[in-house]
């Protein structure tokens, strides 16, 4: 049975990644920061689709927790294998680059840069041969937009890392990518594309598929990534944002 790892899944692109894989029949295993709630009612719609979810308490800011999570993963998988890891945990931080902190700086690496990093390398061992890594990036990797120098430059350092990865883990076969969503409609950023009208024409306007991208236009792309249909692709960002800025 085929076991996915998906980070930051109580909510937003991470549901819909998790209810995308268990669709396809991927058992998963959610982490989230503070809302348990959340992410055990995305266990229950996982449920609902005849799979199992497990859900643990995972902070990918702090990286010094990352032996003490792969200690109960293997406890919760019991002896399972992961056959996918989702890198995608990740807030936004909005700060002119001029008035960015260092602690701000730092929160953005932390969390979109080091994290997949380091969480990916402490699982390794709990990682089958022949598995999948995805990591998430975003549209402001290749487009700038004002107030977002920190977040963009974190996500653009994690596209990169996605090209080693792929390279040094292939001799195990393990495949490793990255997934570039647009602008999407969720709380991130306060909910601005999904709440604010004004905000949400104007993603619009800029997208060439013309409308704001929707949290379900992601998972099925990470499934993909994740299934057997992708097993030649590695190293290789997508972009997600039905042609934003193009």
């Amino acid at each position: 049975m085929s076991v996915a790892l998906i980070t930051g899944a109580s909510r937003g692109l991470g549901r819909d990644m998790a209810l995308a894989l268990a669709t396809q029949g991927w058992d998963v295993v959610l982490t989230y920061l503070g809302n348990r709630d959340k992410a055990e009612a995305v266990a229950a719609e996982v449920a609902g689709l005849g799979r199992q979810a497990r859900v643990l308490p995972l902070d990918v800011a702090s990286s010094d927790s990352f032996s003490d999570f792969a200690q109960r993963l293997r406890q919760a998988l019991a002896g399972q294998r992961l056959n996918a890891i989702v890198n995608n945990a990740g807030i936004g931080i909005h700060a002119a680059f001029a008035d960015t902190t260092p602690a701000q700086f730092d929160t953005m690496i932390n969390i979109h840069l080091k994290a997949p990093f380091l969480l990916t390398q402490a699982l390794l061992e709990d990682l089958a041969d022949g598995a999948a890594v995805v990591n998430v990036s975003s549209g402001l990797a290749r487009f700038s937009t004002p107030g977002y120098a920190a977040y963009g430059a974190a996500k653009g350092g994690v596209e990169v890392l996605t090209r080693y990865m792929a390279r040094e883990l292939a001799v195990r076969g393990i495949r490793v990518n990255v997934v570039a969503p647009g602008a999407i409609e969720t709380d991130f950023g306060g909910g601005a594309v999904r709440d604010i009208a004004e905000v949400n024409a104007a993603v619009a306007a800029g997208t060439a598929l013309g409308r704001a991208g929707l949290p379900e236009d992601i998972g099925g792309v990470v499934a993909f990534l994740c299934s057997d249909a992708a097993r030649w692709i590695t190293g290789q960002r997508i972009e997600a944002s039905g042609g934003m800025f193009l």
